[in-house]
């Protein structure tokens, strides 16, 4: 499902594509409604084009996947919709520290190519503080593996953030706040490089073979190498 968002006032902006990935396998779920609570603050900096992988929702068509040829049209846009994505809204919740086996599983069916320069913004429940820190010790890993630049703050809550499924703590709020600038950013960055001229097209969006994802073009990129103590100076 896509929807399109924008702030409130006039803007000419043409809308950022951003996908939530939720691997919550149930529903409600508190995992998706962090992500979604993000990208709704996220809506009122700038209009956005929101489309949602919910695991908790398609996980039957992806979990006895082995690979992606001859899939249904329904079950390839999934996949589509991560891989066309500007910026990516991950979540997961944490289980004997680590995110849910179908989460790993569905991004186990990309190209290691296909998130390259991509910025992601990482976000996890859990049932304790705990499991805070495998954010950094498993989605970051993972996300660098695939060279995409994983924002700086990370977004966790505990059951205890939430009320009638709404995100109520002031302090998860006020992080929200920060990875909100940092994908605003990065938003800003491709859309410049968009319309300037990249590899002798003018108005091309650049791929990664343009920019690479170590390029100094894309400093945000260096994040998906685990850059921890950077991370920790702007926390």
């Amino acid at each position: 499902m896509t929807a399109s968002l924008e702030p409130a006032g006039v803007n000419t902006r043409p809308a950022s594509r951003v996908t939530i990935v939720s691997g919550s396998w149930k529903t409600p779920s508190k995992t998706r409604a962090l992500a979604e609570a993000l990208v709704s603050e996220l809506a009122l900096r700038r209009p956005i084009s929101v489309s949602r992988v919910d695991l908790a929702e398609v996980g039957g068509q992806v979990a006895g996947l082995t690979s992606r040829e001859g899939l249904p049209a329904e079950t390839a846009a999934l996949f589509g919709a991560v891989e066309s994505a500007e910026l990516l809204v991950v979540g997961s919740p944490i289980f004997k520290a680590s995110y849910t086996g179908l989460f790993k599983h569905f991004f186990d069916l990309l190209d290691p190519a296909a998130l390259a320069g991509k910025p992601v913004v990482l976000t996890a429940t859990g049932g304790s503080d705990r499991h805070a820190l495998a954010l950094e010790h498993q989605f970051r890993p993972l996300f660098g593996f695939f060279n995409a630049p994983t924002l700086p703050t990370t977004l966790y809550a505990v059951d205890a953030d939430f009320r009638l499924g709404a995100l109520v703590n002031d302090a998860v709020k006020d992080r929200i706040g920060r990875a909100v600038a940092e994908a605003v950013r990065e938003l800003d960055r491709i859309a410049a490089e968009v319309s300037a001229p990249v590899g002798g097209r003018t108005g091309a969006a650049p791929s990664a073979r343009d920019i690479g994802p170590w390029s100094t073009a894309t400093p945000t990129a260096h994040l998906a190498l685990g850059t921890y103590a950077r991370e920790q100076s702007s926390s």
